[in-house]
């Protein structure tokens, strides 16, 4: 739910990053946040765990331009992948315009895949959330790894929701910016649907 500020004339939306752990939510931002040409950036915020590189979230806001005379900034979190972590999850989720579900695309990762992705219809429920109604693509990392599921594999698996998906290689940028735009593209349509 974006929250707008009418004294500053600013609208913030928060998009999501979420999926199993070391699925590559952390690279998809640094990659952003490296790439962003953006001189308003803020600083990347990233508490890393001895088991993984995200423990609670990354931030980064993104300057996008106006809707109806409002400046609209884009707030990016990643989620920790490891269920053991729910909590925060849970409360990162808060407030959310948009999802980006990170999957890995190594077969042996499939059935964490499918948890992660259960997890998160779950919280969203919880909290009031119908992932049907809610931005979201799905991005199939690592694709550029021999042990790679075949796509139609992670579709049929992965997909129920027939979301926006893309084949990803975070770690050389492929796929990164498209699921990103997808998701705000989505999420700035509502904006201009509804009242400001």
């Amino acid at each position: 739910m974006s929250f707008i500020n009418y004294n500053a004339k600013e609208i913030h939306c928060k998009i999501v990053y979420y999926g199993p752990s070391l699925s590559g939510k952390t690279t998809n931002l640094q990659w952003v946040y490296n790439k962003s040409l953006s001189p308003e950036k803020s600083d990347l915020i990233s508490l890393p765990t001895d088991i993984e590189r995200t423990l609670f979230f990354d931030f980064l806001p993104m300057d996008i331009g106006e809707i109806r005379g409002f400046r609209t900034r884009f707030h990016l979190y990643t989620v920790p992948g490891q269920v053991v972590y729910d909590a925060s999850r849970k409360l990162i989720l808060k407030g959310l315009d948009g999802i980006i579900f990170v999957a890995d695309s190594q077969t042996e990762r499939m059935e964490e895949n499918i948890q992660s992705l259960n997890n998160l219809e779950k919280n969203l429920e919880q909290q009031g959330y119908d992932i049907r109604n809610v931005p979201l693509a799905i991005q199939y990392n690592k694709r550029d790894l021999p042990n790679a599921s075949p796509l139609s594999e992670l579709r049929n698996a992965l997909n129920r929701f027939n979301a926006p998906d893309f084949e990803g290689a975070a770690r050389e940028g492929k796929g990164v910016f498209e699921a990103l735009k997808t998701v705000s593209k989505a999420i700035i349509t509502s904006l201009k649907g509804g009242d400001v």
